[in-house]
């Protein structure tokens, strides 16, 4: 007899089928789940092959998994390396002979060892809190990784006659960040024979963190040269001063050597985020990603490069390679250790570069309309790989030979190759506007697969969020422009002030002037496509999420003439003063908002210009909510108050709540669900 939970697993599966085949020339939010996803490359020591994790979905049962793949530089033919279990983190060994990975096949994520030409892995750790950020030491006999170690008492530590209580108890700020409550637990550095053996925590005692939370991974860590030690990326605040870790960005370097002798800091004096520690493959030289100012978590991002002296293991005098007002993303050395090679936002895209380790003007690499991440060298010197995306479909990985124009790239793996042969794809339009101000403003325009100029046709305004993070080339399973245009609406999206890829100045005008020109750059640009033939001026909508959804609730009571006939806010900041409050990185408020509101009249005045809260008397669009309780980076009573807010004034309205999912909505059916919900709006308001 079949069990309920199959024949429910099974239901839902032919639901969901249904669904797919209903609409298979346009993408819809459930083919969204089919995509495979590729991540972390890693090119092998002779460049002939590489590593990576391919992620997929079953929507049925609400989960994904990862498996490691190879693939043949030159011929392809990706295999899977691993079968059973969640796989990812693989790393070719020093000898290249072998694959070291996490893996879950025996329960929590533990390290796991596979030769490349085919056998049974062999685990090589047992740790109880799991297993991350796995890597080889460069002599091969030893991996470290990180995982949690319990250092602080709770309250059954506290009060062990109360064995049902389930209280937290907090003396000092960040108190829970971006999703997690803290507990008590720290990610610290570890070390194991690459045998097998004892672990050892190298970061013990230590009230710290590495990788820096909370979305900093193995980029963080490396070894030194000559596997002696590790650097890593920490932010170590004194005990005493434990209200530092929500008011500051300033985190650092730190040499842990493996013989257990103190930690020291190699980027003493610098004062913003040093994070992304990098040896050149000759080991005489040392790069890192550096912010100049502390608390503004959106300033440039510094390429660093300085000698390595092998005998002391000590930095000479730091100097900035990158010479130009851009800010890196991410980098890689090249296999002669004489150029960094480097992602940056760059006018709506992300370019490959490259500089010498001197300094000067960076070259660019790469040509086309893309969004490239993760760049790995090639060991020969004459081919970058990287994941290559764009608003039509998601990243796949590549190859780009150098030495030579810049160009788009040779295409390695094709994993949705097949899915999108069967869809009809939107157009995607460069555009820019004028400003207020004189300036020019630069937007995307996405247009619907079946688009005729000579048809009247809805559009959306796309608000992005950060508030400073480029509207970009990426493929994502929530905000979508491929889906949104491929449900018949006109996509405009917008570099409004405050973004990056467009001069730092242009960066920076949005700090301390939430509602200002960033606001006139959207309107402008909205107003200008209005005057387009082809947009219905009545059946226009704004979206957005995080600082988009702020922007949402400002244009809500700021519509005069009414442009918007329906609004939709997702995690959005409504109330800049319960804002202050309850967010958990006060340094992004005290650098944005100038301080709390309580400090001084000026400081009052601004919040009270900003808060969106104080014009809810001016708003009458029709306005859906959503929000994640496990958000803690924009709380959930943000939202709550928005809705509260649309229905006394009499605004059509709808909360969706979501108790499981935090800033970002991670779970496949929510996933499918949140799109449902969001098309359902827009079609009620915008396509009557």
């Amino acid at each position: 007899m079949r069990s309920p939970r199959r024949v429910v697993v099974s239901v839902v599966a032919l639901l969901i089928a249904s669904a797919i085949a209903r609409a298979q020339d346009r993408l819809t939010p459930e083919l969204l789940w089919q995509l495979a996803r590729v991540n972390d490359p890693q090119v092998s020591r002779d460049g002939a092959g590489l590593l990576y994790e391919l992620r997929t979905y079953d929507l049925a049962a609400n989960k994904g998994t990862s498996q490691v793949m190879w693939i043949d530089a030159e011929r392809g033919g990706a295999r899977a390396l691993t079968s059973t279990g969640s796989n990812r983190n693989a790393r070719f060994s020093p000898d290249g002979r072998r694959v070291a990975f996490v893996s879950t096949r025996d329960g929590s994520p533990q390290i796991q060892v596979i030769a490349l030409d085919g056998g049974e892995a062999q685990r090589v750790t047992a740790h109880v809190p799991g297993v991350d950020n796995l890597a080889w030491s460069p002599d091969g006999r030893w991996f470290s990784f990180t995982a949690r170690v319990k250092l602080d008492p709770d309250v059954h530590d506290l009060h062990p006659d109360l064995p049902k209580a389930d209280a937290q108890i907090h003396d000092d700020l960040m108190v829970r960040h971006w999703d997690t409550w803290r507990d008590g637990t720290y990610s610290h550095l570890f070390v194991v024979p690459s045998a097998g053996g004892e672990a050892r925590d190298l970061m013990a005692g230590m009230r710290s963190d590495t990788p820096l939370p909370p979305f900093g991974g193995g980029e963080h860590i490396t070894w030194t040269p000559d596997s002696l030690g590790l650097v890593y990326a920490a932010r170590r605040v004194p005990d005493d001063q434990r209200l530092l870790e929500a008011k500051t960005t300033n985190s650092d370097l730190w040499l842990a050597p493996l013989d257990g002798s103190e930690h020291t800091n190699l980027t003493a004096g610098f004062a913003g985020y040093d994070q992304n520690p990098a040896f050149s493959p000759d080991g005489l030289h040392f790069a890192w990603s550096s912010m100049a100012r502390d608390g503004y978590e959106s300033d440039v991002n510094r390429l660093m490069v300085a000698d390595w002296d092998l005998a002391t293991r000590t930095l000479g005098a730091a100097r900035r390679a990158d010479e130009w007002d851009g800010t890196v993303t991410e980098f890689t050395w090249s296999h002669d250790s004489r150029t960094l090679i480097f992602a940056a936002d760059w006018r709506g895209t992300t370019p490959l570069f490259r500089v010498g380790r001197g300094g000067g003007e960076p070259q660019r690499i790469t040509a086309g309309r893309w969004q490239f991440t993760l760049p790995v060298a090639g060991p020969g010197g004459d081919n970058v790989f990287a994941l290559r995306q764009q608003t039509e479909r998601p990243a796949e990985l590549v190859r780009i030979p150098l030495g030579g124009e810049p160009q788009d790239g040779v295409a390695i793996t094709d994993h949705n190759g097949a899915l999108f042969g069967t869809l009809a794809i939107p157009k995607v339009e460069e555009r820019w506007f004028d400003a207020t101000d004189g300036e020019r403003i630069h937007a995307w325009v996405v247009l619907p697969p079946d688009f005729d100029p000579k048809k009247k046709w809805p559009m959306l305004l796309f608000c992005q969020g950060g508030p400073q993070s480029q509207v970009g080339q990426w493929f994502s399973t929530r905000w979508n422009f491929h889906l949104m245009a491929s449900k018949g609406y006109v996509v405009l999206a917008v570099n409004r002030r405050g973004l990056p890829g467009f001069g730092s100045t242009w960066n920076e005008q949005i700090s301390g002037d939430w509602g200002g020109q960033c606001m006139q750059d959207l309107l402008a640009a909205t107003d200008a496509m209005q005057r387009e033939p082809y947009i219905d001026r009545a059946r226009t909508a704004a979206v957005g999420a995080s600082f988009g959804g702020y922007t949402v609730y400002w244009l809500m009571g700021h519509d005069q003439p009414q442009r918007f006939c329906a609004m939709i806010a997702h995690c959005g900041v409504f109330n800049l003063e319960s804002m202050y409050l309850s967010t958990e990185e006060l340094f992004f408020v005290d650098w944005d908002l100038g301080g709390p509101f309580w400090r001084d009249d000026s400081s009052r005045a601004a919040y009270e210009r900003f808060s969106p809260h104080r014009f809810v008397g001016a708003w009458r669009t029709p306005l859906l909510v959503i929000h994640g309780q496990q958000d803690f980076r924009v709380p959930m009573e943000q939202g709550l108050q928005a809705f509260t807010a649309a229905r006394l004034q009499g605004c059509p309205s709808r909360f969706v709540y979501f108790p499981n999912e935090s800033h970002w909505v991670l779970g496949p059916q929510n996933g499918v669900l949140w799109q449902r919900l969001f098309f359902d709006w827009l079609d009620r308001y915008c396509k009557q």
